[in-house]
């Protein structure tokens, strides 16, 4: 299933509404789909040339390096809930497939 939206509530990002039906559906996980990046970086790529990208990474050490994977209400219900995170790039039409396939794309946030 694929939720594409968000919750019409004030002060709430389009993350934070797929945190929260990605919890309320018992998913195993959330796909992130991120523009331009291929997934979680040490820095902005787009303005700092010596960004690293990092394959993996919990989301409490995100969260301390002040890494910006999602919005912290969506992050914080993700460890709550132990949900992880893929965080890909959406360009490649192929990274879901690969994905759902067991492929290892973008960056893993996990929260356990």
């Amino acid at each position: 299933v694929i939720f594409a939206a968000g919750t019409g509530n004030p002060f709430f990002t389009s993350d934070t509404a797929a945190a929260l039906r990605a919890i309320e559906m018992h998913a195993e996980v959330l796909l992130m789909a991120k523009h331009g990046v291929e997934g979680v970086y040490t820095a902005d790529p787009r303005t700092d040339p010596s960004a690293e990208f990092i394959p993996e990474i919990s989301a409490r050490e995100a969260l301390q390096r002040n890494l910006k994977v999602m919005d912290l209400t969506a992050l914080t219900l993700c460890m709550e809930n132990e949900l992880d995170i893929h965080v890909f790039n959406m360009a490649d039409d192929s990274n879901i497939n690969r994905i759902v396939s067991g492929d290892r794309v973008g960056t893993l946030v996990t929260t356990t």
